[in-house]
């Protein structure tokens, strides 16, 4: 699929000239911290040196003085508290760790994760009821719950009273909960508006901490399980949570909790030095798996589990539900892409939605990604679950999914979500109402150039920068994600050296070794996936460009430098 290059500004001239000189770094290093709004020494100290220190005060967070008070009256009075989370990674490490914080002095805890076939996203009536049932009468909701009205109605009549710690836009009303922790809120001044749903369970830790003399140092445990949800939620990584994800990190490679531990070894990732992809592709798909395939509960008992063995045992089967979740996503994203390469009508729209009772709820939100990959515009898959149609949507680059979806809220019984993805559930009977609707609003809204997929390119240098030294300062850029991604950069007329192989099982990648006219002796491995296709292009001696991330790669107990190409393109 061809894909547009576009240039990032390179900040003002001066700027850059003098944050080189100050830094004694290079140039295109300087265009970097220029783009990530660094212009000072100092800012430039700040966001190489991320310190727990410029953590922001808990209490700046609307109602976060009665969360703290409510959760201390809880305690006094010896009341059950349930702490209540959404399925998907941000949830169950949001449950993990306040069930383990309050664990640790506190003993009458329970917690609770919705089931995603019976009862569907956020806070439901059953949670509820379980809540009743056992006794709590406190909610502590994570990742969830800003639009809940009226089951916290219905918890209040029961004599349960609500705790919402949520990161999602909330609606013209809020839920009459004791207290409504999310910083989206309108009325809401905290200044970090991105924090993941774990993340606003860790301000409240914090603050409940602050308040009760609980030294911070006992709360750095607990920045793994941040850390992980930050990367798996996709939330900016700047600001606060490029802080806590930096020690989210470290404690990763520290020091893991147990649970966490045993997904790592499941991964195959021990013994390197654990990043945000790792995370991303690794961790966070085996943890989001017990949710999509059978119930969150097996991850929160696992992150919080104490005992290697058991740790261990719950991990295989997570690791297992895994393995099917990707042979189920593979197939049903292969149906789906049947039905839009074999209806020419469905091929001349500017959106994709669509639906097939039998879909397995638990990876459509993946099916819909995978989609984009093939047909490339904002996508909407649905499946049948208690009566209802339920869907995933993703969007592409530029387009605000979310507005899309909320100007057909008429048609849906609820939904939620970002600018880039949401999800929805409505009647059966009203699908072809909101595929009609749908596509109506993406084809008034959407732009040309969003409909091709992009390659942002942060700045062009030749391939005699990328050394050792360059590598070393790139690395103090991370932790990487949305708002400070890894740096994509552009070299034009490069050949590989005559090298270049078709690798991989299925011979779907390439494997160069690039030179540039300028030093033809100094050579750059290069890896280039899911572009096996172009051999007898780059092997042909013809010069070409190439834009791409550098990384260090591991093999058989030897490192090297390489260029990791996202794209390619030949006069």
């Amino acid at each position: 699929m061809e894909k547009n290059w576009i240039l990032k500004s390179q900040g003002d001239g001066e700027v850059v000239k003098s944050i080189a000189a100050e830094l004694g770094i290079s140039n295109p290093l300087a265009i970097l911290l220029a783009q990530r709004g660094v212009r000072t020494f100092d800012q430039a100290h700040t966001f190489f040196r991320p310190e727990l220190a410029d953590l922001h005060d808990p209490f700046l967070m609307m109602d976060m003085d009665k969360a703290v008070a409510r959760i201390q009256l809880a305690i006094e009075n010896k009341e059950k508290i349930l702490v209540y989370g959404d399925y998907d990674v941000d949830g169950t490490t949001s449950v993990a760790l306040m069930h383990t914080f309050l664990k640790s002095f506190y003993d009458p805890i329970d917690f609770y994760i919705p089931n995603r076939y019976h009862e569907g996203y956020g806070v439901s009536q059953e949670g509820i009821d379980y809540t009743r049932e056992t006794g709590a009468t406190l909610i502590i909701a994570l990742d969830c719950g800003i639009k809940a009205i009226e089951k916290v109605k219905y918890a209040k009549h029961h004599g349960i009273d609500f705790i919402i710690c949520d990161h999602h836009n909330p609606g013209d009303e809020i839920p009459p909960a004791v207290a409504v922790l999310d910083p989206k809120r309108l009325d809401c001044s905290y200044p970090d508006k991105d924090l993941s749903g774990c993340g606003v369970g860790f301000k409240l830790i914090q603050g409940f901490a602050a308040k009760n003399n609980i030294p911070f140092e006992d709360l750095i445990p607990y920045l793994d399980l941040v850390a992980v949800s930050i990367a798996s939620d996709i939330v900016s990584v700047t600001g606060e949570n490029r802080i806590l994800a930096h020690y989210g990190l470290k404690q990763l490679n520290k020091s893991p909790r147990t649970g966490l531990k045993v997904i790592i070894e499941l991964a195959g990732i021990v013994g390197k030095e654990l990043t945000i992809d790792d995370v991303v592709f690794k961790i966070g798909p085996r943890i989001n798996a017990a949710g999509r395939m059978e119930s969150g509960n097996s991850a929160v008992s696992l992150l919080i589990a104490k005992e290697k063995e058991k740790a261990k045992e719950i991990g295989a089967q997570i690791d297992a539900y895994n393995t099917d979740r990707r042979d189920i996503d593979t197939s049903i994203t292969q149906e789906a892409l049947d039905l839009i390469n074999h209806d020419p009508e469905l091929q001349k729209l500017k959106s994709t939605v669509l639906f097939n009772p039998t879909w397995h709820k638990g990876v459509i939100g993946i099916v819909a990604s995978r989609l984009i990959d093939s047909w490339y515009r904002p996508t909407v898959i649905l499946t049948e679950s208690n009566g209802f149609a339920t869907g995933s949507a993703r969007s592409v680059f530029g387009f605000d999914l979310y507005q899309a979806v909320d100007a057909c809220s008429d048609l849906l019984v609820n939904f939620g979500g970002h600018k880039y993805a949401a999800g929805l559930t409505l009647k059966v009977d009203n699908i072809p109402k909101f595929q009609k609707r749908f596509e109506e609003i993406v084809s008034e809204t959407i732009t040309p150039e969003q409909m091709i997929p992009v390659v942002e390119i942060d700045t062009e240098i030749p391939l005699s920068e990328v050394n050792d030294k360059f590598h070393r300062i790139l690395k103090q850029f991370e932790p990487f994600g949305p708002d400070n991604m890894a740096p994509i950069f552009l070299t034009e007329n490069v050949v590989d050296n005559g090298t270049g192989k078709i690798v991989g099982n299925t011979g779907d990648h390439l494997k160069m070794n690039l030179i540039q006219e300028e030093d033809p002796y100094k050579v750059y491995p290069a890896i280039a996936f899911q572009m096996g296709n172009l051999y007898k292009k780059i092997n042909n001696g013809q010069g070409f460009d190439i834009c791409y991330s550098v990384e260090q790669n591991a093999f058989m107990g030897r490192t090297n430098l390489q260029l990791n190409i996202k794209d390619m393109k030949f006069d």
